[in-house]
């Protein structure tokens, strides 16, 4: 008898987050939504990582209404989000009652499976995460960062792995954001799990397509015991996403293991994709074929042509391997993080500075609370010399304990911030989407009433292009303080750089 393997399609989120910088509207997906709820995944991926900031901030769309819809066109569905910890879906850290009341609004607008990662593998960073949603009755999952390095081995994974078990995670995912999940390491990782946490413990693999080499992982992963994985519809797979939902489940064919896919639905699906991707031409990643340089530098395609873009800005594309050969510097400087947001983000721009501005000469005010430990602590020590670099120009010191200890109760503040805006309409909600993102929120809350836009009916309209960082000697980064807007991975981040004193 065949053993079936559960699949989580990715279309509604991760998908065209990798391939279309997020900006699908949710009118080109609501229409194949019947055939997903039918199609037999175990879960349906709509929710969190970026589509909440491009939400409001591209598409004038409420992005806890999109939750509803898709809670209400995907009944027999489990809905599925990543959630990035303390950080939730912003890019600082909140405290824990902010954290609590997230997790709360979210499963009740419908979220069934919280994905929970820390970008440094923290797990202190989870715990207040995982709590909340297992007081909801929800699936609470814990999920280890996949990467290399000295540190970062089989065991040290497999350790992180009974530590989430014992912070009462209903299942484990290995996420591997950047295709650096080969076979044995699969194979390998999943066992070591299930040998250690019992066979009863659920393990999910996440993999992207980049590298070329996942999917062979993912069929490695699946005969050491893996129970469910991730996959894209064909129509929006492979290149910097994902691998494609089709060939999992003709490649399984005659091993003994099987999907409940109906190919039918899922042809269904692919079709509507295929007929709807066309129209976000504009957004394509440049990347679209394979790059096994990525277990070198361990930055993901996306990020890749996003830097590239950044240093055509200042005159300097011939200088791009010279930014892929410092990303594993400052990383290793940094204390071996995952390259994942954040701080995928971070590292990538202090690499950009090193090679554009000299080694450390300017400092994002984000790379320097990294190294000081205020986005949490890493397996790796961090460089001493870079470390008294940071404390300096930061003027605070280095620390131990858990970020979000030295945090505030802040939920006041931000209602009273919140229901003060134009256009807010008083829910906690509302309060929420400010709290993710104060900047961008006043004006989305203005201009909600205008109704959602879909990006792909207008060719015409220009990209979003990166704005570089300032050139060296232009006297811009001699400023006492300056804010750069940077898109790595299809994302946007506002980079404050201090200067070096």
């Amino acid at each position: 008898m065949s053993r079936v393997i559960e699949i989580t399609e990715l279309a509604l989120r991760d998908a065209h987050q990798s391939l279309l910088a997020t900006r699908m509207a949710l009118d080109d997906m609501t229409p194949v939504c019947e055939d997903i709820d039918n199609a037999g995944y175990w879960s349906v991926e709509c929710w969190g990582g970026a589509t909440f900031d491009s939400c409001i901030r591209f598409l004038n769309e409420d992005p806890w209404e999109r939750l509803r819809i898709f809670r209400k066109l995907l009944p027999k569905s489990r809905l599925q989000m990543l959630l990035r910890g303390q950080n939730l879906l912003g890019y600082r850290h909140y405290e824990d009652g902010v954290v609590e009341r997230f997790v709360e609004k979210a499963a009740s607008n419908g979220m069934d499976v919280f994905r929970i990662f820390d970008a440094l593998n923290d797990v202190r960073n989870l715990k207040t995460s995982i709590d909340a949603v297992k007081k909801t009755g929800k699936h609470a999952q814990g999920t280890i960062c996949y990467t290399i390095s000295p540190l970062h081995t089989v065991a040290a994974f497999v350790e992180m792995a009974e530590r989430l078990q014992a912070m009462g995670c209903d299942s484990i995912c290995i996420k591997d954001m950047a295709g650096l999940l080969k076979p044995q390491p699969a194979y390998d990782l999943v066992k070591g799990i299930k040998e250690k946490c019992g066979e009863q413990m659920l393990v999910h693999v996440h993999t992207h397509a980049t590298t070329g080499v996942t999917l062979v992982s993912l069929m490695k992963a699946i005969e050491a015991g893996c129970d469910i994985v991730d996959t894209a519809i064909s129509s929006l797979s492979l290149g910097p996403g994902h691998n494609p939902t089709e060939s999992l489940v003709e490649m399984l064919e005659g091993t003994g293991y099987e999907t409940r896919l109906d190919k039918a639905r899922v042809l269904r699906v692919s079709n509507h994709f295929a007929s709807i991707r066309p129209r976000y031409r504009e957004f394509f990643s440049e990347f679209t074929g394979v790059d096994t340089e990525i277990f070198k530098s361990q930055i993901p395609g996306g990020m890749i042509s996003n830097m590239e873009s950044q240093l055509k800005g200042q005159g300097a594309a011939d200088r791009l391997q010279e930014v892929l050969l410092e990303v594993p510097n400052v990383r290793k400087d940094a204390g071996y993080p995952p390259l994942v947001t954040p701080s995928s983000q971070i590292v990538g721009s202090q690499a950009v500075f090193n090679v554009l501005m000299g080694k450390y000469k300017v400092m994002t005010g984000e790379f320097v609370d990294l190294m000081l430990g205020y986005y949490g602590s890493t397996l790796g020590e961090k460089n001493p010399e870079v470390l008294k670099k940071a404390e300096a120009q930061a003027k605070k010191p280095p620390i131990t304990c858990r970020p979000a200890d030295l945090l505030k109760p802040e939920w006041e503040q931000l209602s009273a911030a919140a229901h003060a805006l134009e256009g807010n309409n008083g829910s906690d909600e509302d309060v929420l989407t400010y709290a993710m993102f104060p900047q961008v929120a006043p004006k989305f809350f203005k201009t909600r009433a205008e109704g959602r836009k879909n990006l792909g009916k207008d060719p015409s309209r220009k990209s979003v292009e990166s704005k570089p960082p300032a050139a060296p000697g232009s006297g811009q980064e001699r400023r006492a303080k300056a804010t750069y807007l940077i898109t790595l991975n299809g994302q946007e981040h506002r980079v404050t750089v201090l200067p070096e004193r």
